[in-house]
């Protein structure tokens, strides 16, 4: 059994490890080392037909195709690192990085990125469980007031009919703003 003092060595060594190597992935996408951009090709890689690309070769041009999109993942991947180094917003910084550890793993499989990535990003998935896991009185304590019952009286279904119809009034006038946005393209 560990004892408190090694918990909390355990869950800080955790903590700087995915901080590490998060940190590192986060800054590498934005400085241009990972995806293949637009004007960045390989040579080898710009030779090979379409049709003939492998998931790979797909997947990280079709991700570098958008600097925007590139410097979001890299932002969420730093701001979630460095979230994990206190002890106030680690839970914070885990709840950024899941999900996107989970899409890593995912992206890694589904289109063969490379096995040794994969295992990163399986590791620093398995090390924030392990935050979790010794945080899990914090977490019930936080499920515990998310999942409350109200304190005020249940809705009415006249109230529950009236929000519903301002929620289709809402997606409504979302559609027709698609629509109009459409025909300015």
């Amino acid at each position: 059994m560990l004892t408190r003092h090694r918990t909390v060595y355990l869950e800080l060594a955790a903590r700087y490890v995915v901080f590490l190597i998060l940190n590192l992935y986060g800054w590498s996408k934005m400085a241009g080392g990972q995806f293949f951009r637009p004007g960045h090709f390989p040579a080898e890689v710009a030779k090979i037909p379409l049709a003939e690309a492998s998931g790979f070769q797909l997947a990280w041009a079709f991700f570098g195709y958008s600097t925007a999109y590139i410097v979001f993942i890299g932002l969420s991947q730093v701001v979630g690192a460095w979230l994990l180094l206190w002890e106030k917003s680690k839970l914070i910084g885990t709840a950024v990085l899941f999900p996107i550890l989970l899409n890593i793993i995912v992206v890694d499989l589904a289109y063969q990125v490379s096995f040794g990535a994969m295992t990163v990003a399986s590791a620093c998935l398995a090390l924030l469980v392990l935050v979790l896991f010794l945080n899990q009185s914090v977490l019930r304590t936080v499920f515990e007031i998310i999942f409350q019952p109200p304190a005020s009286k249940s809705m009415t279904l006249k109230e529950r009919g009236v929000a519903l119809v301002v929620a289709l009034c809402i997606m409504g006038l979302m559609i027709a703003l698609l629509q109009v946005f459409e025909l300015f393209q």
